[in-house]
């Protein structure tokens, strides 16, 4: 499978004629590719919204390849994890430090708080920050580009902060 992941980086990065370099490493959750360039603005896009194309183009173009190979030859697929210039691993870092915070707001105010819309990926890190936090739960609410998360105290504890 790595093989195959690594002639379609190649080719995308070639086609898209960005001088740098990537390292895949294989983890439990899937590939995670770390894409090096000097244009790492062009490839993230505004708020990683060209990352994330890239991210899925690749992994619909590695499901096809999958269902080309034999049975025998397919252990089970994995899904491509791309970050570039190790801007998505930062922005984890910042997605995990908001949520704390709000949870911390929430807790304090005792009022909900809707955070700004963001893409599936950003929401999930919110969402799994937020269920570590004792009294805390989260949701996604709105459509499309204004899905966003809401940080609020639990249901059943909210009788035990009055």
């Amino acid at each position: 499978m790595e093989d195959q992941l690594n002639d379609i980086l190649d080719n995308i990065l070639g086609l898209l004629l960005l001088e740098g370099s990537y390292e895949v490493e294989e983890e439990d959750e899937g590939f995670m590719v770390s894409i090096e360039t000097k244009d790492a603005g062009r490839l993230i896009g505004a708020r990683g919204e060209s990352l994330e194309g890239l991210q899925l183009i690749v992994n619909q173009i590695m499901s096809r390849k999958m269902g080309e190979l034999a049975p025998s030859e397919v252990e089970g697929f994995k899904r491509v994890i791309l970050d570039v210039s190790g801007w998505r691993k930062q922005k984890e870092e910042e997605l995990k430090i908001r949520a704390t915070e709000s949870g911390r707001q929430v807790l304090e105010t005792g009022k909900q708080l809707e955070l700004e819309p963001m893409s599936a990926w950003q929401r999930r890190i919110i969402h799994m920050t937020i269920t570590e936090l004792d009294g805390l739960s989260s949701d996604s609410v709105g459509e499309g580009r204004d899905r966003h998360v809401v940080v609020k105290i639990k249901s059943g504890d909210l009788k035990k902060n009055l």
